[in-house]
């Protein structure tokens, strides 16, 4: 699945806001496309990478997210048998901990966010990655939206209308990100994550999500 160039520019902020509130050094955002092809669109050490096609073959962690459907978290990267045959990149870089979150719609992957932090970062815990789990359920949802501005500007029906609530839309959806990932960035709010995001179900946070693009919907509006 495509991202239009607006809505890419909205998957870059997630991946910096992400990168900037768990300090990591690599946050990546992978969307798949043609062919069974995956592609880089959202990159927060280096922002100029852009709709690059990697081989999943040298990410076996992302290969396994984007296969499987599910999360995949490794505490210990450098000794995690997953990665072994990249072992020397991963003590090279200096990594100790990885999350992969699939980016699902309509019961089938489009994407992953992949987050990466050092050995001297903190580490991952459950409540972060039920986050980033929300994070990347929001923007299922607004890839959802995209895809279907997209599809009526082909249509060429109410084009006008659907730009300006699509534009409405992106920067409602922004603002709202920030505030999210900003207050979760306060260690005086980690207490709501840790008593909350570990205990919801998957379908507690479909709809948590769910009642979240409501909201966005309803500021788009004015």
């Amino acid at each position: 699945m495509s991202a239009s160039l607006h809505f890419v520019d909205v998957l870059q902020t997630i991946a910096r806001k992400l990168g900037e509130t768990f300090g990591l050094d690599r946050c990546a955002i992978f969307l798949s496309g043609d062919k069974d092809e995956v592609r880089l669109v959202a990159s927060y050490e280096d922002p100029t990478i852009r709709n690059l096609v990697v081989d999943l073959n040298r990410y076996p962690e992302l290969k396994r997210a984007f296969e499987s459907g599910e999360t995949v978290f490794i505490p210990d990267a450098a000794n995690d048998p997953m990665l072994r045959s990249i072992k020397a990149q991963l003590d090279t870089r200096n990594v100790r901990s990885i999350v992969v979150v699939p980016i699902r719609w309509e019961g089938s992957v489009i994407g992953a966010i992949f987050l990466r932090t050092e050995k001297n970062a903190e580490p991952f815990s459950e409540a972060d990655v039920r986050f980033c789990q929300t994070v990347a359920s929001l923007t299922a949802k607004a890839l959802r939206n995209a895809h279907r501005f997209e599809t009526l500007l082909h249509s060429q029906e109410d084009v006008g209308i659907a730009q300006r609530k699509a534009e409405l839309q992106r920067v409602a959806l922004v603002g709202f990100m920030r505030r999210l990932l900003d207050r979760y960035g306060r260690s005086e709010e980690h207490a709501w994550a840790e008593t909350l995001l570990p205990k919801a179900a998957d379908e507690e946070l479909e709809r948590l999500v769910t009642v979240a693009m409501q909201v966005l919907e309803e500021e788009a509006k004015g």
